[in-house]
């Protein structure tokens, strides 16, 4: 599974700054965002209460022009150690009516998608993710064909270049809201993405979850990556507002103590399908809000979230990476992994730290001593069921054990189990 990360908090024309900040937060992945690249956002693209015809630079981008604008930024991300595996599309954001009729929008973009393909696959880019055409770019035609012509096209002038595109799910604006909008409807996107690599005959075109937009319209994200099941090549990871939208910091749009974000069945769903694809961090509007002096600091943070969402995704990657195995810990995080995984994946035996509990039977599972770990085949694998790692990884090396050590965690299992909590609210003992 690969870490990629927007290059927000980068200054275009000094990056080496955020670059560096980048780099020593542990990123080596970027993604290649042509709208940040040539200064063309959607917020920019509004401009109907400016003009009311596109800007000339739109009209005037050909390959060779987006190659000029973009060559200095990839050749200093490749300078300073980064990769660039994913490109990001330009998109319009105008409304029908701030734009003339006789203005072909779908012509415009798709010429400007067009010219940043074979930038995409000069720098490296395996995958394009590109945004459907909205109703009001293209008026009264039919949803279905007009975005089948505009992807055809644009899949046509990938497949030179080796760039996969993905679609992605976009909102619509209802009364202040974000609603659902074009692609945010897993069966349909799944079969316009099958009808559209049936027509080309190759795998040209993919899926790009992105958690915000699915958030915002309320999808159930374990059907939605369950139905994407293989298209899903990446999964872009930010918190979203259904008013104001934004790329916020995973888990940081918090109300009561708890996400407004149901990571638990996006993991779940991830999982599922044995996702490894790319993960792709987007915390922009996080970054804008903390003083460049701290933003080295929310990287650094956003790097390790990305590596605990990755970590939890592969958790039963993991369990089946071994053929043995025996945990260490016989408390709740261990009783959820038995009820869980214990019968796909079964334990040897289980250890504790507490000699009371040497002997005895854990959910049916036997508890020994630790020093029973020095006596296994080195290829067992030991699951630390316990928050406490790093003290136990680090008590296990100095009893000189060899085999591979891995941490369990248990804050996103497949289901729960509440027995425990029912008997002991009822004042009953614990079990199993």
């Amino acid at each position: 599974m690969e870490i990629v990360c927007f290059a927000s908090g980068v200054n275009g024309l000094h990056p080496r700054q955020g670059l560096q900040d980048l780099k020593q937060a542990g990123f080596d992945k970027l993604v290649l965002d042509f709208g940040w690249l040539s200064n063309v956002h959607e917020s920019t693209l509004t401009i109907g209460r400016i003009a009311k015809k596109p800007p000339r630079s739109w009209l005037s981008l050909h390959p060779e022009a987006v190659a000029k604008v973009t060559a200095p930024y990839v050749e200093k991300f490749v300078a300073a150690g980064f990769s660039l595996p994913l490109a990001w599309a330009p998109y319009i954001g105008w409304l029908k009516d701030e734009v003339e009729a006789k203005v072909d929008l779908t012509d415009i973009l798709t010429d400007f998608v067009t010219a940043c393909l074979p930038v995409a696959g000069k720098a490296g880019c395996r995958y394009m993710a590109v945004s459907p055409l909205a109703p009001e770019l293209i008026g009264s035609r039919e949803l279905w064909e007009a975005n089948r012509a505009y992807y055809l096209r644009l899949g046509a002038a990938a497949r030179p270049y080796g760039v996969q595109l993905l679609l992605k799910g976009r909102c619509r604006n209802q009364n202040g809201r974000a609603v659902r909008g074009v692609g945010t409807d897993e069966n349909m996107t799944a079969q316009w993405i099958d009808a559209l690599n049936k027509e080309v005959g190759a795998e040209v075109f993919g899926y790009c979850l992105d958690v915000g937009i699915a958030s915002v319209c309320g999808q159930n994200m374990y059907d939605l990556a369950v139905t994407m099941g293989h298209r899903l090549k990446a999964v872009i990871l930010r918190e979203a507002s259904n008013v104001w939208g934004g790329s916020l910091l995973p888990f940081s749009l918090a109300r009561g103590g708890e996400s407004q974000t149901d990571w638990l069945n996006l993991i779940r769903g991830l999982r599922r399908i044995d996702f490894d694809g790319q993960l792709i961090m987007n915390c922009g509007d996080t970054l804008a809000a903390f003083s460049p002096l701290l933003r080295p600091d929310v990287l650094c943070l956003a790097k390790k979230t990305a590596d605990y969402i990755a970590w939890q995704v592969k958790m039963e990657q993991l369990l089946a990476k071994y053929d043995t195995r025996v945990l260490f810990g016989a408390g709740n995080m261990c009783r959820n992994y038995l009820k869980c995984y214990g019968e796909q994946y079964p334990p040897l035996f289980t250890c504790d730290n507490d000699p009371a509990k040497w002997g005895t039977k854990f959910c049916g599972l036997e508890v020994r001593a630790p020093e029973c770990l020095l006596d296994l085949p080195e290829d067992c694998a030991v699951f630390i069921c316990n928050t406490y790692y790093r003290d136990i990884e680090e008590q296990l090396r100095e009893m000189g054990l060899k085999n591979p050590v891995e941490f369990f965690n248990d804050e996103f299992m497949p289901s729960f189990y509440f027995e425990r909590l029912e008997e002991l609210a009822e004042g009953g003992a614990e079990t199993c």
